[in-house]
């Protein structure tokens, strides 16, 4: 057991293991070395290479290689690059995104002067592993890169399409394109029949619905359609021409490399662009996936489960491409890089180590070798088929749609087209200076307004303040009168040093004649005169809108009585937790179940006027948490933080006009100046094709807890729930308030999403007020509510099981003790749910516990189930652990 979970009991097996221990003083004994390969990287490389044979042999037809050339760079791909690579679940081997590249030299210089641009390439990328400037390429705009597959998609999908209809392809795509009309003149029915049924099998493989469609779906659709497409023409006896895979004691390797040294280099240095760019972006895809499969990150050794897989090292990822490279080309393979297909079913087929990786280059070698006579009758046109649908789907919608929200669709289309038209490496050229336009406009684009209302002059700032917009900066700022009040909105997040000083200089002698000068929309750091009242504004903008506004102090007779010390819940660490549950869990056998609210001192310390988590004051007025459960004068109840109340809470009136109001008007009046002219496409997108959330986000209605901040997520992302202490209540409990189970159920069944996180956090009120439940007082809407938690102050006063904790440290109080609890139990109680249990049992659902400790700022994930759970911080996508 760690050393930050509290032991409350001797562990039986210590005495055992005490026995085995070394002597002292004393290396400890080297246990014997064995070669093991776990069962799942045994099942999952049988898959990738049910994947990868077809591919390869698919590829090598379309660039125009000898077909071996496809299984020999398969094999060294996942042989080579498999084990010396630093993406341990990363499948290489001959890639799609290759293939427009290679087909040109071997059309320009043949097929052996191709292998030594292949080795030259490999020793390139080893020289840039070593160089550790593997990040760099990673700078490289997403829309340059995704243009730049989707161009090679269209190349590939334009020349397969003649061996489809029974023909030949020509050398390039307008070719291509001009040759059509005359090749679907002379349509060759046997050869578009097999093509037709490869690809039927191809996309309604994966639909097949039904308990046995998911049993069938564990085979690869690849491997199906060109099975059943080899199969139907060999029954029926279709004359078609098939694979031809010659003798190995023919086959071609490298030789010297002939042709301009100018070309020779172009073509290495194209060739190294593509592989590393290719195999790095698929590193970090692989990253991604795997994040997505707690057992990865939480297996160790001695788990059973192999060895955790952390955040690839992208320098030894291209020492090993490089690596592969070499062999390949000097064996007479095709090109190598990470292959996004072969890697995501190899994490999706449940691979743990590198060892399925390697293990399906194993078995690509095996086939090569026995399997030929089987392989040889497999039609051209089934692989022409299968691989003409690989470079349709290179075209990506997702991608177009991400570019276009992010205004980059000039930058993908030209990328896309100097691919089609050009080449690759014309292509992406093309791009980076287009990329390089489009950034320098819009860092210049600056527009200036002036206009007076009410008296008032507003100068407006939008776009990035730079040099070059300094003259016209000047002409407005020289519009205002002397004397005159001016308001200056800066709305962008870059100012450089002259338009600091021309700003600066004008704030100073406006201000000397008697003028006043208020700056608005700043960023952190822009400022150069403070408003009035904003020293004491400790708020600052975490999000591109930036509508946060700032509560400013209220008269000391507005403010919150401090709320008295709770006597249990003050002793820190495992002990004060376990005397807090137990008495609390007395109380609950006693029959109460409410809390404490109707005394005014349900507010824990860091809530209603006391000092938060930080041990900073929080503002007199500011309530969060479980403020509105208070009954007490200024706590922030139902009426908000603007409601005043009597002593005896009886009369209300509200705040002076202008304040809170004015509040909401101006972050509405915000939105629509800043915000939705950037979100308007989207949400009108969304108006049409309706929502489609990916996951129910149930949490605590606490203030504090933003959901699509600390998610990252935006609108149509998350289905929210929100109530008094995350509580989801069991089926037949909810007294004539369904909304949570009607929410579940909507969210499971409706919406289909895929997860359902419960998110708890720090110094929740309600957990406060289950621990300060005491027998009798009014039933309460609130106490009748909170009953719900009940099982959570049950589970942690219950000595038999073991505590969800924080990885790294032990609880630091009962409080958190009981919110780490409550979001495992109420995981259980979303499983006693139909529509959960029911979606859980056919794999289409995921449960996930979330925790986010609101003054560190930092979220924890609930990695373990077993054993009541263990909560760890949450890697970023490139698998760095986040901040403290």
């Amino acid at each position: 057991m760690s050393a930050c979970v509290p032991t409350r009991a001797t562990d039986p097996s210590d005495s055992h293991r005490a026995s085995h221990l070394h002597p002292p003083h004393s290396p400890p004994p080297t246990p014997p070395r064995r070669f093991r390969i776990a069962s799942a990287d045994v099942s999952a490389s049988i898959a990738v290479f049910l994947i990868a044979l077809p591919l390869s042999l698919g590829i090598a037809l379309a660039t125009g290689a000898p077909l071996q050339a496809g299984l020999v760079a398969a094999a060294v791909g996942g042989i080579v690059a498999g084990r010396l690579g630093g993406c341990p679940l990363q499948v290489s081997g001959p890639a799609a995104g290759l293939t427009v590249v290679t087909a040109d030299l071997i059309h320009r210089y043949g097929w052996r002067t191709t292998c030594a641009i292949t080795v030259l390439a490999g020793v390139v990328q080893l020289g840039l592993g070593c160089l550790r400037v593997a990040r760099t390429a990673l700078a490289v705009s997403p829309a340059i890169v995704h243009g730049m597959l989707a161009g090679i998609g269209i190349t590939i999908a334009v020349a397969q399409l003649h061996i489809v209809l029974g023909g030949t392809p020509q050398s390039s795509v307008l070719d291509n394109l001009r040759a059509l009309p005359a090749q679907l003149a002379r349509v060759q029915p046997a050869a578009v029949s097999v093509s037709a049924l490869t690809l039927a099998l191809l996309f309604l493989w994966p639909r097949i619905p039904g308990r046995a469609g998911l049993l069938l779906r564990r085979i690869p659709a690849a491997l199906v359609a060109v099975a059943g497409a080899t199969t139907t023409a060999s029954l029926t006896g279709l004359i078609l021409p098939k694979v031809d895979l010659p003798s190995w004691s023919s086959h071609a390797l490298a030789g010297l490399p002939e042709g301009p040294a100018l070309g020779i280099v172009a073509a290495v240095l194209t060739t190294t662009l593509v592989c590393s760019v290719q195999s790095l972006l698929g590193a970090v895809a692989v990253d991604k996936l795997a994040a997505g499969r707690p057992d990865l990150l939480a297996a160790g050794p001695g788990s059973g489960r192999g060895a955790r897989v952390g955040r690839s090292d992208l320098d030894r990822e291209l020492l090993g491409q490089g690596a592969a490279n070499i062999v390949s080309g000097a064996l007479g393979g095709l090109p190598v890089a990470g292959v996004a297909v072969r890697s995501s079913a190899n994490v999706q087929a449940g691979a743990v180590s590198r060892n399925s990786t390697m293990l399906h280059g194993v078995l690509v070698v095996i086939a090569a070798l026995l399997l030929v006579p089987v392989l040889e009758f497999i039609p051209l046109a089934s692989l022409a088929a299968l691989v003409m649908a690989v470079g349709i789907q290179m075209v990506s919608l997702h991608h177009i749609r991400t570019v276009t929200r992010h205004r980059e669709v000039l930058v993908y289309a030209v990328t896309t087209l100097g691919v089609v038209v050009f080449g690759v490496l014309e292509g992406v050229t093309l791009g980076i200076a287009v990329a390089v336009g489009v950034s320098l406009h819009r860092l210049t684009r600056t527009r200036i307004t002036h206009h007076e209302r009410e008296g008032v002059h507003h100068v407006h700032v939008r776009g990035q303040l730079t040099f070059l917009a300094v003259p016209r900066l000047s002409r407005a700022l020289h519009l205002v009168p002397q004397g005159a009040d001016t308001v200056v909105e800066l709305d962008g997040s870059f100012m450089d040093h002259a338009a600091y000083e021309s700003l600066h200089d004008w704030q100073k002698t406006h201000t000397a004649q008697g003028g006043s000068v208020e700056l608005t929309g700043r960023s952190p750091g822009t400022s150069i005169a403070e408003p009035s009242g904003a020293a004491d504004c400790r708020c600052r903008p975490w999000t591109a809108w930036r509508n946060h506004q700032c509560e400013l102090p209220r008269p000391a007779a507005a403010s919150t009585p401090t709320p008295t010390a709770v006597s249990d819940t003050g002793a820190s660490g495992a002990a004060g937790a376990a005397r807090a549950a137990r008495a609390a869990a007395v109380a609950v056998s006693s029959g109460a179940s409410g809390a404490s609210g109707a005394s005014g001192d349900s507010g824990a310390s860091g809530e209603n006027g006391g000092p938060d988590e930080a041990g900073r004051p929080v503002r007199p007025g500011g309530s969060v948490g479980l403020g509105a459960s208070s009954g007490s004068a200024g706590s922030g109840g139902p009426g908000g933080p603007g409601t005043s109340r009597g002593p005896a809470g009886s009369s209300a009136s509200l705040a002076p006009a202008g304040s809170g109001g004015h509040e909401l008007a101006r972050g509405i009046s915000a939105f629509q100046r800043n915000t939705a002219p950037i979100v308007r496409g989207e949400l009108a997108r969304l108006a049409r094709e309706g929502q489609q959330p990916a996951q129910l986000f149930l949490t605590c209605a606490d203030s504090r807890v933003v959901t699509s901040m600390i998610t990252s997520s935006g609108p149509g992302d998350l289905f929210v729930v929100r109530n008094v202490g995350n509580l989801v209540p069991l089926p037949g409990e909810e007294s004539g308030d369904d909304s949570v189970a009607a929410a579940i159920e909507y969210a499971v069944d409706v919406l289909k999403v895929r997860s359902i996180t419960v998110c708890g956090h720090s110094g929740c009120g309600a957990m406060q007020a289950l621990l300060d439940s005491e027998p009798g007082g009014a039933r309460t809407p609130l106490k009748r509510w909170l009953r719900h938690g009940l099982p959570s102050l049950e589970r942690m006063a219950d000595d038999s099981r073991v505590w969800a904790r924080l990885a790294g440290r032990a609880s630091a109080d009962a409080v958190e003790q009981l919110c780490l609890t409550n979001v495992v139990q109420q995981l259980e109680h979303l499983r006693a749910h139909d529509s959960v249990a029911r979606a859980l049992r056919d794999g289409e659902l995921e449960l996930h516990g979330m925790y986010f400790h609101v003054g560190e700022a930092q979220a924890y994930l609930l990695t373990e189930v077993s054993s009541e759970g263990v909560f760890d911080r949450v890697t970023d996508a490139d698998g760095l652990r986040s901040p403290a």
